[in-house]
C-alpha cells in the first residue's frame, strides 16, 4: 500500500469515470443517428447485442437519469420489530440423541414434506449425500419424529462438525447437546 498513495488511487478512478462517461455519451449519439436514419430499435438489439433496455436507455437520455437516480435512492429498512428468518423458523430438537435411529447406510428416499427438491433419494454411502440428507433433515423436519426417523445419533456426531447449518439452529441443538459443540471444537 505504501508505494501508491490514496491520491493517485483516486486520480485513476477518476479518469476512469471520465471516459467511460464520455463513451457513452459518444455511443448514445452514434445510436440515436442510427435510429434518426431509421433503424429500428429490435435492429440495433440484434446488431449490436445490447439489451433491449440498454438501447431503450440509450434512444431516451431521460429514462436513464431516471433509472439511474431510482438506483441511488437508499434501500428501504426493516420495520424496528423485524426479525431474520432463522430467528421465526421453528426448527425441531431431538429429546435426546439416544432416540435417533434412522438408516445408516443403503439407499434411503425422504418424504415430500422434508425434501421437494426433486432429488430426495440419499446414498448413504456416499459422504457428500449423506451430509447433505442431515443438512436436509435438520432444517426442514417438522416434527421429532422426523428426527428419529432419518437421523443416526453415531452419524450426527461424526457429521456435526463439518454440516453446513443455519447458525441459529446449531446453536439451538449445541445448547441441546453440548457434546456436539465438543466435537467441533476437537475437530477445529
Amino acid at each position: 500500500m505504501s508505494r501508491f498513495s490514496e491520491d493517485e488511487l483516486h486520480t485513476v478512478v477518476s479518469r476512469y469515470e471520465a471516459t467511460r462517461a464520455q463513451a457513452l455519451t459518444e455511443r448514445d449519439e452514434q445510436l440515436r443517428a442510427f435510429h434518426a436514419a431509421g433503424w429500428r430499435p429490435v435492429d440495433l438489439q440484434r446488431v449490436t447485442g445490447y439489451s433491449r433496455e440498454t438501447v431503450r436507455q440509450a434512444l431516451r437520455p431521460e429514462v436513464r437519469r431516471a433509472t439511474n437516480l431510482s438506483r441511488r435512492r437508499t434501500p428501504p429498512r426493516p420495520p424496528v420489530d423485524y426479525r431474520p428468518y432463522g430467528d421465526r423458523k421453528p426448527y425441531v430438537t431431538a429429546e435426546t440423541l439416544a432416540a435417533l435411529h434412522g438408516p445408516t447406510k443403503g439407499t434411503v428416499t425422504l418424504p415430500r414434506h422434508l425434501d421437494w427438491s426433486g432429488h430426495a433419494e440419499y446414498d448413504l454411502n456416499r459422504p457428500a449425500r449423506l451430509a447433505s440428507m442431515y443438512k436436509v433433515v435438520l432444517t426442514e423436519a417438522s416434527a421429532v419424529e422426523d428426527l428419529h426417523t432419518w437421523l443416526n445419533a453415531d452419524l450426527l456426531r461424526r457429521l456435526w462438525p463439518t454440516l453446513w447449518l443455519p447458525p441459529q439452529l446449531r446453536q439451538r441443538w449445541e445448547d441441546a447437546f453440548p457434546e456436539l459443540a465438543a466435537t467441533r471444537s476437537n475437530a477445529a
